[in-house]
């Protein structure tokens, strides 16, 4: 397999700190090394590398811009550039991450107590505990709003009634960061740490996925679910707060989308320089597939820039969701056209996994769905430039 030597037509290094340059040679030696050996086999497999857990929680990677509690506290750019190179690796990988540190140890730090932020935020910094997002139901994705999930007050503690859907980690995490309507106080949505150990609480995978193979996706049930109060986040009150957490979520999207695209690009542009056909000379001489190198070259650049500016904008504290929306829905967009040239150009080749493309291609097609769809992450920008909500 050949060396990555990364993809930069502008030098955009020379826009990044030494700091920041090495964050990112730490994860893709670490990609490259512990990750991309074994990744076919998973990706056949249906599996996800377990054993490479407590190797990320060591290297820092969850809740890496966080402080505290043995998290890294790295600027919002050196996190991106973490799930850039998980993400060249495959969409699993920074799934897994993204939902440890933006959908977890994120919404703890922001909305927990100090006993919960001490309880937990170590073991998932380390990899030692694992946890998951519970927000999408079955009947209710772009519009949380209308979750079913019910909370009810008894006793000293609470009682879950749904189901959860589409949870990345769900049925190997210790810890589920539930969202649901709480019926003694005008079904205002709480969030709500639940034990997988919890009485009435269970969670089952979900299998024959074409996409995010590499992946655990589950359903999480609560029937009767017993939640103590102080597993109760006492700040996270109103659907803001898990929009928030959808909002650091995505953010990491709209780099690691770059380095799937940054690893399809890369595949192509090697193979066109390897391949000959009609003649001696290689397909990269080949005018149609020069157009497909330079409009991959040129959308990557755009996107990189764009997460960048994003990043440079959160570490100011000026960047809202708004921005993020826009980086997430150009980039996953972009790197999927990516996967798709990146194909063609590879021909039959394209579709086996000795390359890497069509497992990117395919894992893309989730992430162009996932954490806000592509439509709705129009909506979220025309809303914003016009002042004119059009969502229903």
């Amino acid at each position: 397999m050949a060396q990555f030597k990364g993809v930069d037509f502008m030098d955009i290094d020379s826009l990044f700190s030494e700091e920041e340059l090495l964050v990112r040679k730490t994860v893709r030696e670490f990609v490259d090394r512990e990750f991309l050996p074994i990744i076919t086999e998973h990706n056949r497999n249906a599996t996800f590398p377990k054993n490479l857990i407590p190797k990320m929680g060591e290297l820092g990677f969850f809740g890496a811009n966080l402080t505290g509690y043995g998290c890294a506290g790295m600027s919002n750019v050196q996190y991106g550039l973490i799930m850039q190179e998980l993400e060249r690796g495959d969409s699993g990988l920074r799934s897994f991450a993204s939902v440890q540190g933006a959908l977890v140890m994120y919404p703890i730090h922001t909305y927990g107590t100090e006993d919960q932020k001490q309880k937990w935020l170590p073991r998932l910094q380390s990899g030692q505990a694992v946890g998951c997002f519970g927000l999408t139901e079955p009947d209710f994705g772009s519009n949380p709003a209308g979750m079913r999930t019910r909370a009810k007050k008894k006793g000293s503690g609470y009682v879950l009634n749904g189901e959860k859907l589409w949870i990345t980690n769900g049925s190997i995490a210790e810890v589920a960061m539930v969202w649901a309507k709480v019926e003694d106080e005008g079904d205002e949505i709480g969030g709500f740490l639940v034990e997988s150990k919890s009485p009435g609480f269970s969670s089952y995978d979900i299998h024959g996925k074409f996409s995010l193979r590499a992946s655990v996706t589950s359903g999480l049930l609560m029937q009767d679910c017993v939640v103590p109060a102080e597993n109760r986040l006492p700040k996270a009150n109103g659907l803001k707060a898990p929009l928030s957490c959808l909002s650091a979520a995505r953010y990491g999207i709209a780099w690691g989308a770059t380095g799937a695209a940054m690893d399809c690009y890369d595949t192509a542009l090697r193979y066109a320089l390897g391949r000959k056909q009609f003649g001696d000379q290689p397909i990269a001489s080949h005018q149609l597939v020069q157009e497909k190198l330079v409009w991959m070259i040129s959308e990557i650049t755009k996107a990189q820039l764009l997460a960048l500016h994003v990043g440079r904008l959160k570490d100011k504290g000026r960047a809202d969701f708004a921005h993020i929306s826009m980086a997430k829905r150009n980039n996953v967009w972009m790197a999927l056209e990516c996967a798709r040239r990146a194909r063609e150009i590879l021909g039959a080749q394209g579709i086996a996994d000795e390359y890497s493309i069509f497992r990117h291609m395919s894992n893309l097609e989730s992430v162009y769905t996932y954490e806000g769809t592509h439509d709705i992450h129009t909506l979220i920008i025309g809303q914003r430039i016009t002042g004119i909500p059009a969502f229903e």
